[in-house]
């Protein structure tokens, strides 16, 4: 059995602090993502970077540029063999614009073979032969890539130019003959049926183990915290039943951020992290958990996951898994209603979030329907920034849908998401009240709107943190940025929104 990565580095742009090698201002791009692979591996011990070909312009010549750039390392740490670099797909299904892309980073995989095999020597490794489809809906998806590669890229080597030359013998032989394919799965629907969605894969390409990753960023997004969470279980335990179904090892990959909304996995929490989510066996390490810690701390705490073997098993759902469900859909309710009425003022505080990474621009889509039509979003990690600069953590929406559970609810709720007192406690730090007043004073909020926010940050307090809020001297002052950064969008000073907004992601530790 191959070595399957236990971290796998992610170019997320979740970051508060720029890189002190970074060459382009606030952004990193070109170049620096080079530079930043080699470091995820060298540096930090990453296993696995994740080379993100979604939403930015990505440069198909990174194999060459390491080796001819780190050869020393390179030829003591194997790519596709001890560390690995994998592409992420843009989704010819869903994003248009971008299929073309797609296309040309499936047609760089046989140039990396050739690299590899001119750097290592014939038959050493394939260095790249894993590509993640994100935003995966259905099993159709998986076997049209899996068959785009086989059909478009590889076997057109078979064409025949001219009477006596075919393909090949012009641009030489095209390897490898296959590639693996990880399946992103983001939305309810999908991981409500992925069992279904990677069953049909599997059986179809006659895979011998599968690696799956399961989103939690755009889940929390679009369905709040904790439906997120339990929608992310329901997806483990799927899994493990289909693995023990078709006896083909399934190795779940979680992509979590360091802000509890997004995975809350930092160095800091690491350790509880890894007992949430029981059988997961890679964790994406983001932006912000290498660059807004001390690196000591985030070293350390990659070296724990890369040593920490899974040491359960995810849980097998029957009837507990309708009660959870149960849990998701209220709440989903409760926090879509709060989202819906703030999405306009979290689309114009967006727009002075600062970017740290080229990506071109994407709006979300966010995941429901109303009878005004679907509204949007910015990208997750901006979302959860703007909620944060203006003392609102995007947690704690939607939270008092709680206080109707049922006892048999509430047990199943405590005993499968063990975390949910941390998480929440963690979150209600940035919480500033006093910004309801402005809210509803200086732009217009419907008094319902902030009635609810009230009962939900005041159900988090009385039942998770159990005391006001933190004394803490950062803390203080990010609640006192968060007031600032409110006045000055009102009053247009866009400058001085911009620089809390950093100043208080630094304050946290992650830009969202």
């Amino acid at each position: 059995m191959r070595k399957i990565p236990r971290t796998m580095a992610t170019q997320h742009p979740d970051n508060a602090n720029v890189p002190a090698w970074v060459k382009s201002g606030e952004s990193i791009e070109g170049d620096d993502e080079i530079y930043e692979a080699y470091l995820s591996y060298s540096y930090y011990g990453t296993e696995e970077v994740m080379w993100d070909a979604e939403g930015k312009d990505v440069d198909t010549h990174v194999l060459r540029k390491l080796l001819s750039m780190y050869p020393e390392f390179f030829k003591d740490n194997v790519i596709g063999k001890d560390i690995f670099l994998t592409y992420r797909l843009p989704n010819p299904f869903i994003e248009g614009v971008d299929r073309k892309v797609f296309s040309e980073t499936l047609e760089s995989i046989p140039i990396n073979y050739d690299v590899g095999e001119r750097f290592y020597g014939e038959a050493v490794t394939v260095p790249v032969f894993e590509t993640i489809l994100p935003m995966t809906t259905s099993s159709e998806e998986l076997i049209a890539v899996y068959r785009y590669y086989e059909k478009a890229v590889v076997n057109k080597e078979n064409i025949e130019l001219t009477e006596n030359l075919r393909v090949r013998d012009l641009v030489g032989e095209t390897k490898p003959k296959w590639i693996e394919l990880i399946p992103l799965v983001e939305n309810k629907e999908s991981l409500l049926n992925i069992k279904k969605i990677v069953e049909k894969f599997i059986r179809t390409i006659k895979v011998s183990y599968l690696r799956v990753f399961i989103a939690r960023s755009d889940p929390a997004m679009n369905y709040g915290m904790v439906p997120a969470v339990l929608l992310a279980k329901h997806a483990l335990s799927e899994l493990r039943a289909l693995e023990e179904e078709t006896s083909v090892q399934i190795f779940p990959i979680i992509g979590v951020g360091s802000l509890p909304f997004r995975g809350h996995l930092s160095p800091e929490n690491v350790q509880n992290v890894f007992r949430e989510y029981r059988g997961v066996w890679t964790y994406t390490i983001q932006s912000a958990f290498r660059y807004d810690y001390p690196s000591e701390e985030s070293r350390n705490a990659i070296r724990f996951l890369n040593i920490s073997k899974p040491y359960e098993k995810p849980k097998l759902y029957n009837d507990e898994d309708r009660v959870l469900m149960g849990i998701v859909e209220k709440y989903i309710q409760s926090y879509q209603k709060v989202i819906e009425a703030l999405a306009p003022l979290i689309n114009e505080l967006a727009k002075h979030v600062p970017r740290r990474r080229a990506r071109k621009l994407h709006i979300g889509l966010f995941g429901y329907s109303r009878s005004a039509g679907k509204i949007t979003l910015p990208r997750a990690i901006t979302f959860v920034c703007t909620l944060y600069s203006i003392g609102l953590p995007p947690e704690i929406i939607g939270a008092s849908a709680l206080s109707d559970l049922k006892e048999e609810e509430w047990n199943s709720l405590i005993s499968n998401y063990a975390n949910i007192d941390i998480d929440f406690r963690e979150a209600f730090k940035y919480y500033n009240e006093d910004n309801l007043r402005i809210l509803r004073e200086k732009f217009n909020f419907d008094e319902s709107i902030i009635d609810q926010i009230r009962r939900d940050a005041n159900y988090v307090e009385s039942t998770f943190t159990g005391r006001k809020s933190s004394e803490d001297y950062s803390v203080i002052k990010h609640r006192l940025l968060s007031t600032l950064t409110l006045v000055a969008l009102r009053d247009g000073k866009e400058s001085e929104v911009k620089s809390n907004i950093v100043e208080m992601a630094k304050l946290r530790r992650s830009l969202g």
